[in-house]
This record gives structure tokens, sequence and C-alpha cells, in this order.
């Protein structure tokens, strides 16, 4: 009878899984059918929409024309980094990583909306000509940027070397656009910089202008020759990145576990973890790190790391925010997209994208390693019709800055020492410096 019994309840349980197998099933499949169903009346009202600019609109266009343009604008608002690359754009990032394009020494990026400077590489045509970090570009040449997408306005900046540009900003402080003439040249950057301070032989300056494929070297290579070194001013400031690889190493240089960065992403393939370890680890010296609004993406990913393992005293002025992952997919043989697939988040878990690196101690501008402050409350919308008003604020009375000579080095800064002068006029270096000699006493 027992058995009888169990079998009997067995059965009831079967029967009951089935039935909610069943039920889940078909309300499966019923949400999968409305989801196809919306999916289908979108593609209808586009196709509907397509067919009546086609046929409609002014100007004869045909299809190719209307559905690039569809793209261009769908990319362009999923945020500042999408972008539809047609054949035109597609060559030239082409010919950006497999050859030598001219160029100004600029890093931009889009922020509220508007194209603006990141950071002007040092001993680069933007550089002498005065460019300066936070710059809007409101105009290339007699062509308004407000339109724009990044990559249209890169593509504009770059050229055959030795041409001349004119770019007009929007400098914050100044009462009128300021035109800038740039010559194009080939950009050759040197990365890393190792500097004694003039009179302190035990504190080691490095600036790191970008993070290419040697910065992680360079860095090892100073604290090698240097080995009597008691603490590191590591200086960020208008770094406006590079290779997510780079960063990571020279995280490793100098934390020796935990997480350096995740690269987290809709799909699964998109999540990665970078972990530091010992064996890379080279000092465990006191740092300060120099970082201001010109300091962006990889460079936000060295500071955020060292200040998330309080590895380092971050000292200077918030970060620009550049925390996403693209990757360009091409769709033809000619044509391409570049979408963001994922976003960077330090140790801490928490997100760099426009939101920036807040510095431990917060340190206004100096004079060796420029940058103005230009931090803006306005939204986007009015942060255009804001501009929009300083391009008609243009006319014959126009402040102009000209570029001085290509062989100036009236501001090239000593190669190998930092003088009390140069010091003393840089109150971001010298607050890191005072911060680092407390730093190395207190470890004593």
């Amino acid at each position: 009878m027992i058995k009888k019994n169990n079998n009997i309840i067995v059965l009831g349980l079967i029967v009951s899984v089935m039935f909610a197998f069943l039920i889940t099933s078909k309300v499966e499949a019923k949400d999968e059918q409305k989801e196809e169903s919306s999916k289908l009346k979108s593609y209808i009202k586009f196709t509907r929409i397509l067919a009546i600019i086609e046929d409609k609109y002014v100007d004869d266009l045909n299809t190719s024309t209307i559905v690039d343009k569809a793209l261009n604008g769908l990319l362009k608002n999923l945020d500042a980094h999408s972008t539809f690359m047609d054949s035109k754009s597609f060559k030239q990032l082409t010919v950006q990583t497999k050859g030598e394009f001219g160029g100004l020494g600029i890093s931009v990026g889009m922020k509220d909306g508007a194209l603006t400077v990141i950071a002007p590489l040092d001993d680069t045509p933007a550089f002498y000509a005065g460019v300066k970090s936070g710059d809007i570009i409101i105009k290339i040449d007699d062509k308004p940027t407000l339109e724009m997408d990044l990559d249209e306005a890169v593509s504009i900046m770059r050229g055959k070397p030795k041409t001349p540009i004119e770019i007009t900003v929007f400098r914050e402080g100044e009462q009128k656009p300021l035109k800038i003439k740039i010559i194009r040249d080939i950009i050759k950057i040197q990365s890393v910089y190792a500097k004694r301070l003039e009179n302190e032989d035990d504190i080691l300056y490095i600036r790191v202008t970008n993070f290419d494929q040697k910065v992680a070297q360079g860095i090892s290579d100073a604290l090698k020759k240097y080995p009597k070194t008691k603490g590191i001013l590591l200086d960020l400031r208008n770094n406006p990145g590079g290779l997510l690889d780079q960063a990571i190493d020279v995280v490793d240089i100098f934390v020796d576990k935990g997480v350096i960065v995740s690269q987290k992403g809709r799909d699964k393939d998109d999540y990665e973890v970078y972990n530091a370890k010992k064996s890379n680890t080279l000092t465990d010296k006191p740092m300060v790190v120099l970082v201001n609004g010109g300091s962006a993406s990889a460079s936000e990913i060295v500071a955020g790391a060292l200040q998330d393992h309080k590895r380092a005293v971050i000292l200077g002025a918030k970060t620009f925010g550049k925390g996403s992952v693209q990757v360009v997919i091409p769709i033809s043989e000619d044509e391409a997209i570049k979408i963001t697939v994922a976003r960077y988040f330090l140790p801490s878990d928490r997100t760099i994208q426009a939101v920036g690196i807040t510095p431990d101690i917060i340190v206004r501008s100096g004079e060796l390693v420029k940058q103005e402050e230009n931090e803006f409350a306005l939204k986007e919308k009015d942060l255009k019709l804001h501009l929009q008003g300083e391009l008609e604020k243009i006319d014959t009375n126009e402040t102009n800055i000209t570029v001085q000579s290509e062989d100036n080095n009236s501001t090239d800064l000593n190669k190998t020492v930092i003088t009390q002068e140069q010091l003393y006029n840089d109150a971001q270096l010298k607050s890191a410096n005072d911060v680092l000699k407390a730093l190395i006493t207190l470890k004593r």
C-alpha cells in the first residue's frame, strides 16, 4: 500500500513538472512571438520611412545614401565613440594604423557633445601653437564642428605634413573665440621622460606623455637607472591614454597583487579581469601621481588602480572620464562600424566612464605642464546653444594665436633635471613634491 502511494506521489510530481514545463514553454514561446512581432513592426516602420524619404524628400537621394545616413545617425546616438565608418573613414583608419600620416599632435574627445581637446602632446605642432587641454574646437578651417562626429573631425585635422590648418577654439576665460594656426607634421613622440629634481637626488620624476608600446619598459629602465630613489613622482597630466596592456604593465610595476582593471560588457566574451603579479613588481617606494583634465583612458586606469590599492596619493585636478572599450567590425570590404562593447572598471568596481578620477588632493594647475580648468555645469543641449553663440562672435577682430617657430627651444624642458624655478612655477608639481617628502619621512 505504501509502495503504491509512493508511486502515485512520484507520478503526480512528474505530471506537475511536465505541466509547469508546458506552461513555461508556452509563456516563453508567447514572449518570443511578441518580441519577434515587435521587431518586425520596427523593420516595417524603418522601410516605410525609407520609402517616403526616397519618394518625397526635396533632394534626390538613392537608397544607399539614405541607409548610410541612417546608420551614421544610429551609431552616433549610441554614445560619443561609436560610429559608422564609410569607405573614406575606413581607409583613413587603415592609414593611421599601418602608415605615417600628418597631424597636429592633439588628442580630442567628445565631452558633453562638444569636440574637446583632451591634451596637446609634448613637442608637437599643437603644443608649440598654444593649444590647451580643455579647449573646445568650434571650427576647423571654415567648417563648424557642432554637428560633426569625432572621426569626421579627426579626419579633417589629419593631412599632408607641412600643410596649414586653422582651428577656432572656445577657451574658458577668454572673451572671444581664438583662432590658432598650425602646420601639420609627422608626429613623433617620446613617451617617457625620467628626471631628477635639482638638489634632490632621492626623488625621481617620471613623466609619461602617452601609453605607447614602450612605456612600461621605459619606466622600468628609469627605476633601474636610479636605484637610490626614495620616492617617485609619476606625472600623467595631459596624457590622453593609449594601449591598455601598457597601463596594466605600469600598474604591475608598483602593485604586487590584486585586480588592476576589469573589462565588462554585455557579452561574456567581453568580460576580462587583469591581475597584478608579484614577479613583475619592481618597487614599493612612496608615490604621488599627478593628473588633470587632460588625463584620459589608460592614464585614468593607472591613476585609479594605484588609488584603489592605496599605493599612491593622486594629486591635481579631476580627469577626463574616458573608460569605454571600442572595437572596429568590418561590414563589407571597405566599410565598418566602430562600436562600444565594454567599459573599464577599477579594482573597487567603480567606473571611469563619464566620471573620471577625483584626486585625493586637488590642486589647481601650474606652468610646467599647462592645463586650464574647464568644467562646464551646462547640459549638452545648453552647451551647444552656448557654443553656437560663441561662433556668432567671430569677426575680423578675433583674438589670434600664431604658431611659434617649429624649432622653438625656449619652451623645451631640461631633459634630465627639473630646476627649482620650474618646480616653484608649477603649483601641482610643487605640492606633489611636498607630499612625497612627507610620505618618505613617514616610511623611515
